[in-house]
C-alpha cells in the first residue's frame, strides 16, 4: 500500500467512507498541536495528541520515548478506530507528526495506514473544506499489538552504525554538534551519517520524488538492500525520515530513543565534527 495520499484521493476516499482520518497536528516548539486543530482541521476528523499517545513520557529513555500501549489503545478507540479500518494520519504540512503516526500505528499492528502527503496545508491549497467542529466519534475497537516493526535501542544504533548505516535526520549544524538548541548535550552516534530531512522535501513540506529519495540516499551509502538505522533528536524526525525512506522503497528501523536517550548514559561515545567518510 502507498504510505502517501493525496488531497485529491483523499476527499474521494472520505466521501464514499472508506477511511477514518485523524489530526496530529504538533510542533516540537511553538503553537501546540490542540490549539492548532482548534484553529482548523478536516471534517470529521479528532486530534490525536503527539506527546499524550504517540510518546511515552520524557525521561531516561528519551524526550519522545515508545507509547504505552494501553495508553494508545485507550486513544485510537477515542479516535473511533476499528481494527479493519483504513486511517490516515495528517499534521499542519511536512509529516513530522503524520511520520510518527504512521510508524506508530503500524508498530502497534496497524498497517492499514497512509498520511496526507503535505497535510493540512496541501489539503487547503487544493480548495478542500476545514472546519473548526470537534467531532464525536463512536468508541472503536482497536487492538493495539506493540512491537510489531522492528525498532532500534541504543545498542542496535550502536551496532547499525558499525554493521549498516545509521542516518540521523538532524541539521548538519546539530549532526556536526557545532549547535544543540533542544538537548543538553551537542554531538551525534558515533559512525551515523546525516540525512537531514529537509533534503527529501519540497518547499510546500510534500516528499520529493522517490527516485530523488533513493539518490539522495545512495550518496550517503544507503541502498536498497542497505541495512539502515534512522535517528534524531528525540525520534519524531527519525520516523519521519524513515517514511521518507520507505516511499522510494528503502526500508529503515528507527532509534526511538535517538539523541536524547543516547546522552542520558554517560559512558555512551559522542562524535563530533565532520563527518568521517
Amino acid at each position: 500500500m502507498n504510505a502517501l495520499v493525496t488531497p485529491h484521493d483523499l476527499a474521494a476516499d472520505l466521501s464514499r467512507q472508506a477511511v477514518k482520518v485523524i489530526d496530529v497536528q504538533y510542533n516540537l516548539r511553538g503553537t501546540p498541536g490542540p490549539q492548532l486543530y482548534a484553529g482548523a482541521h478536516l471534517p470529521g476528523a479528532p486530534h490525536l495528541d503527539l506527546d499524550e499517545a504517540l510518546a511515552g513520557p520524557p525521561g531516561v529513555r528519551g524526550r519522545h520515548p515508545l507509547p504505552d500501549p494501553h495508553v494508545l489503545e485507550t486513544a485510537l478507540r477515542a479516535c473511533g478506530i476499528d481494527d479493519d479500518d483504513h486511517v490516515v494520519v495528517y499534521d499542519q504540512d511536512a509529516s513530522l507528526a503524520a511520520g510518527r503516526a504512521w510508524w506508530v500505528l503500524r508498530w502497534a499492528a496497524h498497517p492499514l495506514v497512509r498520511v496526507l502527503d503535505g497535510g493540512l496545508a496541501a489539503w487547503r491549497r487544493a480548495g478542500l473544506p476545514v472546519t473548526d467542529a470537534v467531532p464525536h466519534p463512536p468508541q472503536g475497537s482497536i487492538t493495539v499489538r506493540a512491537g510489531s516493526v522492528p525498532v532500534l535501542d541504543a545498542v542496535g544504533a550502536a551496532d547499525m552504525a558499525r554493521s549498516g548505516v545509521l542516518l540521523d535526520a538532524r541539521t548538519p549544524e546539530r549532526f556536526r554538534g557545532v549547535s544543540e538548541p533542544i538537548d543538553r548535550v551537542a554531538g551525534r552516534v558515533p559512525g551515523s551519517a546525516n540525512l537531514p530531512i529537509a533534503d527529501l522535501l519540497d518547499t510546500d513540506g510534500r516528499f520529493l520524488p522517490p527516485e530523488h529519495i533513493r539518490r539522495v540516499a545512495a550518496a550517503v551509502g544507503v541502498h536498497r538492500d542497505t541495512p539502515v538505522g534512522t535517528t534524531c533528536g528525540s525520534g519524531v524526525t527519525a520516523a519521519q525520515l524513515a517514511l521518507a525512506l520507505h516511499t522510494a522503497g528503502i526500508d529503515a528501523i528507527p532509534y526511538i530513543g535517538s539523541w536524547s536517550e543516547w546522552i542520558e548514559d554517560p559512558r555512551r561515545p559522542i562524535a563530533t565534527g565532520p563527518q568521517i567518510a
